[in-house]
């Protein structure tokens, strides 16, 4: 829910957005009597192998109405406007974001967060046309743009950006942007008019895809592999949520549009991570897990930001000990077959609002600190932004490299090659961020792979060179 990118001062944003009121017709008598208050969207789990006329039935039945239904995952994004659907289905089986927060608000008396305000239209004239890229210090950490001659990436290799939307008319990135593949995702259900995928308050895909892809044209700045294609998959409102159908629905939306790979610099969920598994949310554990094994087999290989909390994210650790993990999961990171990503800062330490975890983290890459953060497209020109929102596109980026060099690759052929080619970074000696005496995190693990930069730095120079082969292990 929360956008993983930091402004100049690495605030993080977080918001929401609630549906309007529908109305049913009158009961069966076999069937419960509906109440009609506000709609609220659901995603519902059914039992892998249910057919879509029993998965509506069912949510018909429960005073539900199906905005989807994908069958590969048998999850269906569902609406209803009484508060018992949940129950009637199942408190395992479904899960509202929408309501969740609602109960929140409810709870604490506090006011929904108004959405932000729209973005102006970008003028492409008025884009400053100033060469930029003697400010890219995160491209020179990972070795991009090194090799005269070098590849640019392939425009056959897809890279679906799932996020707040990409400006169609920012001129770095509109040569990249594929527009037939893109789509909106914010009800669940894949929606492929311009205006359901275009930015509407938020710089945040824009500067995302910018770092994936922006054109090296002598202005402005260079992605990692300008020569791809990027599509703007909207997942994430206009107040800076990105509910689980929607996530949903972009990882199957990626999939059935054969993208090679997709970014996501967000974390899911209405609240602030994962840290106390219950019934609602391994209803969002499942659906995502689901959505990303099928991706996966379908041959899109996922990337995730680790999120800016500062969370130790190692899996089935002992609280109360150093290094021993919090309990908490980022979603989608930390799903398997999902490349999750820390973030560094310029002078390559592991920035501190960055999330970690030995057996989570795959590799790292520049996310920037206070002061000194990523540059990328914006809306209407360029700005600098900081977070594990910056650091997972360099990372896609390398991956698109290497998809393009490697065109029968599968997601865990580049996986591997990924990790093989990185550059080790060992676990720093002293992790006192602050200088008050007091370690800020743990770092587990050694040199070849730890909890803070799993694997090591991202390496686009090797990812383009002749010795990066993917390994044949799958």
């Amino acid at each position: 829910m929360s956008l993983l990118a930091r402004p100049l001062r690495a605030a993080v944003c977080t918001v929401l957005v609630l549906s309007g009121c529908v109305t049913a017709g009158p009961a069966a008598a076999d069937e419960p009597a509906c109440a009609h208050g506000r709609n609220l969207r659901y995603v519902v789990t059914f039992d892998r192998g249910t057919s879509e006329s029993s998965a509506r039935a069912q949510v018909t039945g429960a005073c539900g109405a199906t905005t989807v239904y994908y069958p590969q995952i048998a999850v269906a994004v569902a609406t209803s406007g009484d508060s018992g659907f949940g129950g009637r289905l199942g408190l395992d089986r479904a899960f509202s974001a929408q309501a969740e927060r609602l109960a929140a608000q409810r709870a604490t008396d506090v006011k929904p967060q108004p959405a932000r305000a729209t973005l102006p239209a970008t003028d492409p004239a008025r884009v400053p046309a100033a060469d930029l890229s003697g400010r890219q210090w995160d491209m020179r950490m990972i070795n991009a743009g090194r090799v005269p001659g070098r590849s640019d990436g392939s425009r056959d290799v897809v890279v679906g950006v799932l996020d707040s939307g990409i400006d169609p008319d920012h001129p770095d990135l509109t040569g990249a942007l594929d527009r037939e593949d893109s789509a909106g995702c914010l009800t669940g259900a894949p929606d492929r008019s311009p205006a359901s995928w275009a930015p509407t308050t938020s710089v945040h895909g824009t500067h995302v895809a910018g770092i994936i892809a922006a054109a090296d044209d002598g202005r402005g700045v260079t992605g990692v592999a300008p020569g791809v294609r990027v599509a703007s998959v909207k997942v994430i409102d206009d107040r800076g949520y990105a509910d689980p159908e929607a996530a949903v629905c972009g990882l199957m939306w990626a999939a059935s549009r054969h993208m090679r790979l997709t970014n996501s610099s967000f974390f899911v969920n209405p609240w602030t991570l994962s840290c106390i598994r219950g019934n609602d949310r391994g209803v969002v554990h499942e659906a995502l897990a689901r959505a990303v094994e099928y991706s996966t087999s379908a041959g899109t290989l996922n990337v995730a930001a680790a999120t800016n909390e500062a969370v130790d994210l190692t899996p089935s650790a002992r609280s109360g000990s150093p290094g021993a993990g919090s309990g908490c999961e980022a979603l989608p990171a930390g799903l398997r077959d999902v490349v999750a990503v820390s973030a560094v800062g310029s002078d390559r330490v592991k920035a501190g609002y960055s999330s970690y975890g030995l057996g989570v983290i795959d590799v790292t890459a520049p996310g920037g600190e206070t002061g000194e953060c990523v540059l990328s497209t914006v809306p209407g020109g360029y700005a600098p932004l900081c977070g594990t929102s910056m650091a997972a596109p360099h990372v896609t980026g390398v991956l698109a490299l290497l998809a393009s060099t490697h065109e029968e690759a599968g997601p865990r052929q580049l996986r591997r090659t990924l990790d093989n080619q990185a550059m080790p970074m060992a676990c720093p000696a002293d992790y006192d961020l602050t200088g008050d005496g007091t370690q800020d995190a743990y770092c587990a693990g050694y040199e070849g792979f730890n909890g803070f930069y799993g694997h090591g730095m991202v390496d686009a120079l090797a990812a383009v060179a002749p010795r990066g082969r993917p390994d044949p292990a799958r």
